[in-house]
C-alpha cells in the first residue's frame, strides 16, 4: 500500500465508522465550549461533563464567573484534577475576555492563545468547534494512532500535528481529528488493545508496532 492509499482507506473507514459524529464535551456555545477544553486536559470527557453542569449552572458567562472566587471555582471544579491552576485560568481568561473582548471568546488562534491556560491545542478545539475554522488538534488518541498508521514518526504532537496537516484534506481536518478520537477510544487504545478490532491498523499499520503487538 502506497502512503496515499494508505490515508484514502483510513479516511474512508472512518467515514463508514462515523457517518456522524457526536461532540465529546457538551457545551452550549464558544465560551462553554471554552471552558470544558480548559477543563479536560489530563481528565477525562465523560468526567468533564458530568462537572460542567455544576459549574454552568452558577456561571455559564464571563461576567457571571468573575463574580464567583477562584476558590469557589476550585471547589466545583477539583474532580477534574489540577484545579488550582485551572481555576485561576478560568477566572483569568473571564476577566481578559470582558475587558478586551467585549465578553466575546475572540475567533483568532493568536488572541485564543493569549489567554491564560489556553494552549494551542485548546485554542484549535475551539476554532474547529466553536466557529468551524480548519484546524486539526491532536490529543493523546490522535497523536498514538498517527504514530500506529505510520503517517508520522511520532516525535511530538507539533510534528504530528504538521503531518496530519500535510497528508489529509483541509476540508476534512474539523470531521476527521473527532473521527480518529473516537475511533481510538472504541478500538485502538492505548492499554487493552485488541489488533482484531482494530481494522484500520491490522491494515495499514507500522510493521515495528505490528510486530511487537504479535510478540507479546
Amino acid at each position: 500500500m502506497t502512503k496515499q492509499e494508505r490515508v484514502t482507506f483510513v479516511i474512508n473507514t472512518l467515514k463508514e465508522l462515523y457517518p456522524t459524529i457526536p461532540i465529546p464535551l457538551d457545551h452550549k456555545d464558544p465560551y462553554t465550549l471554552l471552558i470544558a477544553v480548559l477543563l479536560s486536559a489530563q481528565c477525562t470527557d465523560v468526567r468533564v461533563n458530568q462537572i460542567t453542569p455544576l459549574l454552568f449552572a452558577k456561571a455559564d458567562n464571563p461576567y457571571d464567573m468573575i463574580k464567583m472566587s477562584v476558590e469557589e471555582i476550585k471547589e466545583i471544579i477539583r474532580p477534574c484534577g489540577l484545579s488550582p491552576m485551572k481555576s485561576k485560568g478560568i477566572h483569568g481568561l473571564s476577566h481578559i475576555l470582558i475587558d478586551k473582548h467585549g465578553g466575546e471568546v475572540p475567533q483568532s488562534f493568536e488572541y485564543l492563545e493569549e489567554l491564560p491556560a489556553v494552549g494551542h491545542k485548546t485554542a484549535s478545539v475551539v476554532m474547529s468547534q466553536a466557529f468551524g475554522v480548519p484546524a486539526f488538534p491532536v490529543d493523546t488518541h490522535i497523536h498514538r494512532l498517527m504514530y500506529r498508521w505510520n503517517l508520522t514518526n511520532g516525535k511530538n504532537v507539533v510534528q504530528t500535528e504538521k503531518d496530519a496537516k500535510r497528508i489529509f484534506p483541509e476540508e476534512i481536518w474539523n470531521d476527521l481529528h473527532l473521527q480518529i478520537i473516537w475511533y481510538g477510544r472504541e478500538y485502538s487504545p492505548a492499554r487493552g488493545w485488541d489488533l482484531e478490532k482494530d481494522i484500520i491498523t491490522k491494515t495499514v499499520g507500522r510493521k515495528t508496532v505490528l510486530d511487537s503487538y504479535y510478540k507479546k
